[in-house]
């Protein structure tokens, strides 16, 4: 019997075909193709992933929360994930520094106009009011609205309400283990497209993205992507090896398929079905990785930490501002305590960049120097973001298995 091709190497030829196409409709002049008749087919494929994303998280969170049969369980998991991701966002922001600092001091980063830059942050209330955000007050509202965060809080409450109510919820248990099973049969079924929604949206990106200025802001596409590249090899693969025992070629292999649709779909979020089948095939244990990887796609955010520092010193270049070290570790703080503090805001990474702009005293309109291919920029941090999840759902598996 001919062997099926693996759902990771059906996602590379896509990539790769896409990245054909697009260049010969870039270079052919049919752009303007890809938008119209490719990319539809794409946001077919991601609009299917959104409307399973709130079921998968709210069920597979309960699921894993009634599975750990434990709240303290719960609760170690969870301070053990949300350590994980602020000290690799910490990380983050060093190795992003380091690359920027490298580049500007060599004169590789080009120093752009700002005459005609124009860009409005949106309105962030602070660290409070983000936090009494969370907790909603219609659950209805927050399922329609996909308010992951909120979405995490009821399933919280709800699975937490479930082990406390004991023999008496069993109805409850049984409809949550039969209706997660329908969602899995079904989420399986979306991600045997996605090879078609990576290949529809690589070859739009390549086709139309940032065309006008990709040239001028190549070096510093560049120097964010090494950043990339270096923190998931030294902090997430090592990570991996150290506290796991897992080979790093064995671990980009198994996450390869989640790392390539967060590639080419720029959502955490809408990779959370392939998410969970890559940290399944890693050893993650299913009740943590049900836990950890929808937590992670709303707070984790190493990917746009090492973003923001590459765009804080390539903007303060084209302000003429020199940032001294002390300038350097506000950065640091204010975008680790910000990917925490903007998780679940709409454009959260500009408005980490924002403010990180702000602290600095540079002025903010200097987005609008890189915002036209912030596209290409969130390929990178998403499929960095998402390998965080991957790591962090491994590492949190083999030290509960410790303690136990």
């Amino acid at each position: 019997m001919k062997k099926k091709m693996s759902l990771p190497m059906q996602i590379l030829i896509a990539l790769l075909l896409g990245i054909a196409v697009g260049l010969a409709c870039y270079f052919g002049g049919f752009a303007s193709f890809t938008a119209n008749y490719l990319k539809p087919f794409g946001d077919i494929f991601v609009n299917l992933l959104k409307f399973i994303v709130v079921p998968v998280v709210l069920l597979s969170m309960i699921d894993g929360i009634i599975s750990m049969n434990d709240m303290r369980k719960v609760g170690s998991v969870g301070i053990k994930t949300v350590a994980y991701f602020m000290v690799t966002t910490a990380i983050a922001c060093v190795i992003g520094l380091a690359f920027a600092n490298v580049f500007n001091s060599a004169g590789l980063f080009p120093v752009l106009d700002a005459a005609g830059a124009e860009y409005e942050a949106n309105a962030f209330g602070g660290f409070m009011s983000t936090l009494v955000a969370i907790f909603p007050t219609n659950m209805w509202k927050s399922f329609t609205d996909a308010n992951m965060l909120q979405v995490i809080v009821i399933s919280l409450f709800l699975g937490g309400s479930i082990l406390a109510a004991g023999e008496r919820a069993k109805l409850c248990r049984d409809f949550v283990s039969s209706a997660y099973a329908v969602i899995e049969q079904l989420m399986s079924f979306i991600i045997s497209l996605a090879p078609i929604g990576v290949f529809t949206y690589m070859a739009w990106v390549v086709a139309t993205q940032g065309s006008e200025i990709l040239v001028s802001l190549l070096l510093v596409i560049v120097c964010a992507y090494l950043g990339y590249i270096v923190h998931a090899v030294l902090v997430y693969s090592l990570s991996a090896k150290i506290f796991v025992g897992m080979n790093p070629i064995r671990f980009f292999k198994g996450a390869f398929a989640a790392m390539i649709f967060a590639f080419t779909s720029t959502s955490s979020a809408a990779t959370l079905p392939v998410s969970k089948e890559c940290a399944a095939e890693l050893g993650a244990e299913d009740d943590i990785a049900s836990f950890v990887l929808p937590l992670g796609s709303t707070i984790n955010m190493d990917g746009t930490a090492i973003y923001q520092c590459v765009a804080t010193v390539f903007l303060a270049s084209c302000a003429n501002i020199h940032l001294t070290i002390g300038q350097m570790v506000i950065v640091v703080v204010t975008a680790t305590l910000a990917s925490i503090g903007t998780a679940g805001v709409s454009g959260a990474g500009m408005i980490m960049l924002a403010m990180v702009l702000e602290a600095l005293g540079i002025p903010v309109a200097y987005i609008g120097l890189i915002v036209a291919v912030d596209r290409i920029f969130d390929m990178g941090r998403t499929c960095l973001n998402v390998t965080g999840d991957i790591a962090c759902s491994v590492c949190v598996t083999k030290w509960e298995g410790r303690k136990n």
